[in-house]
């Protein structure tokens, strides 16, 4: 069995693996939870409040996307010979006990020929057993809650994370900054402690993980989830040495397995196989949880249990790419193939990171998230096995293909996050080359736009074509600021509530030449939508005489007073800046289409239906539905459009819709519309704006930015101000310089973000004071989720759905590379 494993390695890493290796780790936020949780949002967008490009400070490098995609039959082989190589994920590294099941038949092997022999019970409970003075070994990790404002907050806070994952806590404060903390759990080793933290992180809780060490016997930096963590893997790594706490000459642990119905079934000090005589049916489940290949069992230098998933490499990125890109909430085929071509390849390129524990690499986001066979999905295995052996390569070799959620929509050179140069992973925009980006997107219409110049008449304009998709003669020619100034004519206001009462299904009394002046138009307005003059009913004479308290009301005829006081009240009847009405002046156009279109659309008499948009697809509108699914209306070429810009909606000649945007349209009775009014997406128009935490904002006050510091800023005293010393390429914070009242410190790089704990650090500081002027709280607002680097997983999406494939999406984020099939 070992044999094996150790002759499959090393075939692999003579082929694949000769890299030089440098000193940065994936450090990635999971993906899939926060697109299930769909309603939350990451924070308003906000306008960009840094400087525009420099000389000194360029612009992210602009990338075109090839033109043609290649197939499969056109990648090159790297090996002709290279097998598929088997992984080996640590699916626990220290438990004292776990459950190895099956519903078939339970098999098993103790020797390095893998000789499996049946067992006679289908679940089998595996132990870990001393034979000899295990020799002590330090946990030095612990997980940690800081920033709490009083010891009553950390006391629920501990209460809850003991519900949630029966945890206990223990209280500390932090003296400097007078804030209350947590230690949660037991120390631990490293690898348990960042599982226990992406337990805590899905539950809610935001904690970090800590190195417990003496500071004068840590040089390393006291954030255990550090970007920089090194990669050692090269041609001349050493072999697996999968330990089982023996020492060179006798073994000091065995595993021991046994089961409910008896006593022990048997022991080993040797890894212990378990597999099923029927996987494809019935796979071998790790506490109940099913796995493809097999589970292998042993004792490691601590004394507890490491597990560990004996898998090959598609079986693998079939359980990674489900979870690392949810189809569910990003189903776009070729992102997925994007994908898993780069967790394919960061597998191959990272396979014996942990080498020395007995494993390749871990099920977390400190590698890339495994959850085996009962995560999968159908469209993402389809991706899966669609670029079988696919992997990216720079200068023939597989590149260490990180990769983040959100990118903020500009990714970040890999040397400024992880400190080394690396040719493959330069800053790059989120969003299609920089000429005629957006073309795609465009919605265009022939019809001439309203021309208004005076502010005043510019939501008339909107309101205009409202009232005329809906049958209001005389509305169809274009709007100008002098006809709407003009004055209505009887006739034409006749007309108007004709169309009021046929959309209130109302029978129109006859009206008078004088139904264009304010008096007789409310009445007759109200007649048309209401049927009555409700006024008389729901104003007395008191409530009249308040309403009509303007400069001339007093020369409203009796019989139109109430309906006219009516109309004021509700704002469908407007006076002028002086506070009167000109009860005996005829009234402008657009003083009655005003009215009318407010009470219409009050009423919801105009049949204008709400959506958000999806990206336009060869300028129709396409909507989601309520059941998921997209629904394309087709827009006719002479349609009303409006874009909202600032508080206002303009009428323009086209509108721009990259998905998100919520919208207002109109379907005429063909089933094509003819109005539609866009709003800006929230998210804005980089390609992955259809994250949830694209746009996002954290307040954190000063104690817990001093507290989450910790020894990251150590001897500055307490904490007076943050500055951004530097930015990145993608404009994301390089050199954060932190100033206290004894000294100043310096976080570069990615520490920046896991010593803050914010979601991503391209963000901009505010600052809130106290009543002295100090600083109490800083706002981070920001953009993205992830350390920045490589290729954006939402922005894959996004390209995707823009009509990229899977090769050119690689090729946007990963510079110079090729993608070649290994197998």
């Amino acid at each position: 069995m070992r044999s094996n494993a150790v002759s499959t390695l090393a075939l692999l890493l003579s082929s694949s693996l000769l890299l030089s290796s440098f000193a940065f780790a994936q450090e990635r936020r999971e993906e899939t939870r926060p697109r299930q949780t769909s309603k939350t949002t990451g924070g308003t967008p906000v306008p960009r409040t840094e400087p525009p490009p420099t000389p000194e400070s360029p612009q992210p490098q602009q990338w075109k996307a090839p033109e043609q995609s290649i197939t499969r039959s056109a990648v090159q082989k790297l090996n002709p010979s290279e097998p598929e190589p088997v992984m080996r994920i640590a699916l626990a590294t220290d438990v004292r006990a776990a459950t190895v099941s099956t519903n078939s038949q339970l098999l098993s092997a103790t020797d390095l020929a893998q000789t499996f022999v049946p067992l006679d019970v289908a679940r089998v409970r595996v132990e870990s057993r001393s034979l000899s003075p295990v020799p002590a070994v330090e946990e030095n990790f612990g997980v940690k809650m800081d920033g709490l404002s009083s010891r009553a907050m950390a006391e629920s806070q501990a209460k809850l994370i003991r519900d949630a994952i029966a945890e206990q806590s223990k209280i500390v404060l932090d003296v400097e900054t007078q804030t209350w903390g947590l230690l949660i759990g037991p120390k631990r080793s490293r690898d348990a402690a960042e599982i226990a933290q992406q337990q805590l992180d899905e539950a809610g809780f935001s904690t970090t993980v800590v190195d417990l060490k003496p500071e004068t016997d840590s040089p390393t930096p006291s954030i255990a989830n550090s970007s920089q963590k090194p990669i050692v893997n090269n041609a001349n790594a050493n072999p697996y040495v999968r330990l089982a706490a023996r020492s060179a000459n006798y073994p000091t642990r065995e595993v021991v397995a046994s089961s409910g119905a008896s006593a022990k079934l048997f022991s080993s000090s040797a890894p212990v196989l378990f597999a099923s005589d029927d996987e494809a049916k019935a796979p071998v489940r790790f506490n109940d949880k099913p796995y493809r290949g097999r589970i292998e069992v042993f004792a490691n230098t601590r004394g507890l249990l490491t597990i560990v998933n004996v898998i090959a490499l598609e079986d693998y990125v079939r359980g990674v790419v489900a979870n690392e890109l949810s189809p569910g909430g990003y189903p776009a085929l070729e992102a997925l193939k994007a994908q898993a071509i780069a967790a394919r390849t960061y597998a191959v390129r990272n396979r014996g990171q942990f080498m020395s524990q007995g494993y390749d690499l871990l099920p977390t986001t400190r590698s890339q998230v495994y959850r085996g066979l009962s995560s999968e999905q159908p469209l993402s295995t389809r991706a899966v096995d669609e670029t079988r052996g696919m992997v990216a390569t720079y200068d023939g070799q597989p590149i260490n293909a990180l990769y983040t959620s959100t990118c903020g929509g500009r990714t970040e050179d890999a040397a400024n996050i992880f400190t080394e140069e690396v040719p493959y992973l330069h800053s790059r925009e989120c969003s299609l080359e920089s000429h005629g980006r957006l073309d795609t997107f465009v919605i265009k219409s022939s019809r001439d736009i309203a021309e208004v110049r005076e502010e005043q008449f510019v939501p008339l304009a909107r309101l205009a074509a409202e009232l005329s998709v809906h049958g209001f003669a005389s509305l169809t020619s274009r709007v100008t600021d002098s006809w709407l100034s003009a004055t209505a004519s009887s006739s034409e206001v006749r007309a108007w509530l004709s169309t009021v009462a046929a959309l209130a299904h109302q029978t129109l009394p006859s009206l008078t030449d004088d139904v264009n002046r304010p008096p007789q138009f409310a009445t007759a307005l109200s007649a048309a939508t209401f049927g009555e003059s409700r006024a008389d009913t729901l104003l007395n004479n008191v409530d009249v005489e308040y309403f009509l308290a303007i400069k001339d009301g007093s020369e409203v005829p009796p019989a139109n007073r109430a309906d006219v006081a009516l109309m004021v009240r509700d704002g469908y009847l407007s006076v002028f800046p002086d506070v009167s009405l000109r009860p005996r002046e005829a009234m402008s156009r657009a003083r009655v289409l005003r009215a009318i279109a407010r009470l219409l659309e009050n009423r919801n008499l105009l049949q204008m239906q709400k959506a958000t948009s999806r990206p336009t697809a060869e300028g129709n509108l396409i909507l989601r539905s309520a059941r998921g699914k997209e629904q394309s209306l087709r827009v006719t070429s002479d349609a009303f459009l409006f874009r909202q810009l600032g508080d206002s909606v303009y009428p323009v000649r086209s509108v721009i819709l990259v998905g998100g945007e919520p919208v207002t349209y109109h379907v005429n009775s063909s089933g094509v519309v003819d109005y539609l009014e866009v709003r800006p997406a929230p998210g804005g128009a980089a390609a992955d704006r259809f994250s949830p935490f694209s746009n996002w904002t954290s307040e954190l006050s000063a104690g817990a930015v001093r507290a989450r510091l910790g020894r990251a800023a150590s001897g500055i005293g307490s904490l007076v101000d943050l500055k951004v010393a530097s930015r990145g390429q993608s404009r994301r914070a390089t050199d954060l310089e932190v100033i206290g009242t004894t000294g100043t410190a310096h976080v570069r790089g990615g520490r920046i973000r896991s010593a803050l704990g914010l979601r991503e650090q391209l963000f901009v500081i505010d600052k809130k004071y106290d009543d002295e002027g100090n600083v109490a709280a800083f706002v981070f607002t920001g953009r993205g989720w992830g350390h920045g680097v490589g290729m954006c997983q939402v922005g894959a999406y996004g390209l995707a759905k823009q009509g990229f494939s899977y090769e050119q999406i690689l090729k946007a984020y990963y510079t110079g590379i090729e993608v070649t099939r290994m197998y």
